[in-house]
């Protein structure tokens, strides 16, 4: 069964893809209310499941009227959206941000489900077994290694 963290990303996810110009404003207490959970856990959703290592932008605005705008970025181009993944794991990847970007590449259907799962093997902390922060930087420089091989594979 899914926990209500996935039900809530889901519905989201469905939303936005559905919207046009590929993008929603919310407001938390609503959503909370739909889903019948606290507003914590929509702010906790939003946090950790619409990153922009995920391909998303979050604006929020405050108070009474306030709102939680949250937008799709999808680059139109496979090699566009490798670049931009490169680059962010030129500054290190965490477990959670390669995690996050390998979740933004399957949903983007650059990667498939396996060689995701591969990515994930080879880059897990456990598999690496390094003190950080060294590491985040091999997890940084396999990941690289990776996505240049399926950029140049993209450009041919």
């Amino acid at each position: 069964m899914r926990n209500i963290s996935d039900v809530i990303e889901g519905y989201l996810k469905q939303v936005i893809e559905i919207s046009e110009g590929g993008h929603i404003e919310i407001k938390r207490n609503e959503v909370a209310d739909k889903f019948q959970c606290v507003p914590s856990q929509i702010n906790y959703v939003i946090n950790t499941r619409f990153t922009p290592d995920r391909g998303y932008l979050v604006e929020s605005k405050r108070g009474g009227g306030g709102y939680i705008r949250i937008k799709r970025v999808r680059l139109h181009e496979k090699a566009d959206v490798l670049t931009e993944v490169i680059d962010r794991l030129k500054l290190g990847a965490s477990q959670q941000v390669a995690e996050d970007i390998v979740f933004r590449l399957l949903d983007e259907d650059i990667l498939t489900k396996n060689e995701a799962k591969l990515v994930l093997s080879a880059v897990d902390r456990s598999t690496l077994a390094l003190p950080l922060p060294a590491r985040d930087e091999l997890r940084s420089r396999i990941m690289i290694a990776m996505l240049f091989t399926l950029k140049h594979q993209a450009t041919k």
